[in-house]
């Protein structure tokens, strides 16, 4: 199995799609080779030296952490547990996320044995290879492997509070489906997604792949923005959260790190898409739901 990098710097860096590509052979998408960690860090972009946000060490001590906490466990079950804490630990701005080289180098440069760990399939018959999906590597935000659950995080805490991201990232189709979704950057709308996987009007996979896409459609003619508005978001608090992280402790262990202190989504505009969601979800198509059970 893959192993945990020999070389690891003391700063995170960025590498591109184009210098990574070397790096991605078949035999680590198969699990059975190392990323050469000292090459790839001479053709990666080291981050500025003075950022106490981009100390490897706090994001690898995090995913050592899971390694071994989750190692008799499912793989998946440790998404919930480290999206919250790898956002808190970043602290990023939504700029600074959105460089694709930052988790590309995430994923090779820190942590690549994790990658493999959390998502190399059981072969699908006896002699086969199962391979990691190339884009846990070097994909969207969407699929890459450390990317989605920063994102995940980012877009469904409520304000400083993460409970709403573990309920989201513990669900893998609300997690994979819902990152696609154009209206997910409305924060209502993300409440209110978690609110059904809460009540349980949502549980399947298939009714939550039935869901999402209706919502989405939806929103070509309602405007979510404007039926369930959102309080105006005040930059101040990310500032300061981020000015904090130099004196930041770790993120802990069992309970639930906090975010940046900005006011919370309304509670009467998620409840009015809960609404709307439920009788959404009421007439969608879900495989295999009787017309009984359609209500």
């Amino acid at each position: 199995m893959t192993s945990r990098p020999d070389y690891l710097p003391e700063r995170l860096a960025r590498i591109s799609d184009v210098q990574a590509a070397e790096f991605v052979s078949a035999g680590l998408l198969e699990g059975n080779d190392d990323v050469p960690s000292i090459a790839l860090n001479k053709v990666a972009e080291t981050l500025a030296e003075d950022d106490a946000r981009l100390e490897l060490r706090r994001v690898r001590d995090l995913i050592d952490h899971a390694l071994r906490r989750f190692r008799a466990e499912r793989p998946t079950s440790a998404d919930a547990w480290l999206a919250p804490r790898l956002h808190e630990a970043l602290r990023l701005t939504r700029r600074e996320a959105a460089d694709k080289a930052f988790w590309t180098y995430m994923a090779l440069g820190v942590a690549p044995d994790y990658v493999v760990w959390r998502h190399l399939p059981e072969p699908k018959a006896a002699g086969s290879r199962a391979r990691v999906a190339r884009d846990k590597f070097l994909g969207p935000h969407y699929k890459q492997s450390f990317a989605r659950l920063w994102w995940a995080a980012e877009l469904f805490r409520n304000g400083p509070d993460y409970e709403p991201a573990v309920v989201a990232c513990g669900n893998q189709d609300m997690l994979n489906s819902a990152l696609r979704l154009d209206v997910i950057d409305h924060r209502p709308t993300a409440q209110a997604l978690v609110r059904l996987l809460e009540r349980g009007t949502v549980r399947t996979g298939r009714e939550v792949n039935a869901l999402t896409p209706a919502i989405n459609a939806a929103a070509a003619t309602l405007m979510y923005d404007v039926v369930a508005p959102d309080v105006e978001r005040d930059g101040e608090a990310l500032r300061d959260w981020i000015a904090g992280a130099a004196s930041a402790l770790p993120a802990p262990r069992e309970g639930l790190p906090d975010g940046p202190e900005e006011e919370r989504v309304p509670e009467d505009a998620v409840e009015s898409l809960v609404a709307h969601f439920e009788e959404l979800f009421a007439a969608a198509p879900v495989r295999g739901r009787t017309s009984e059970e359609s209500g």
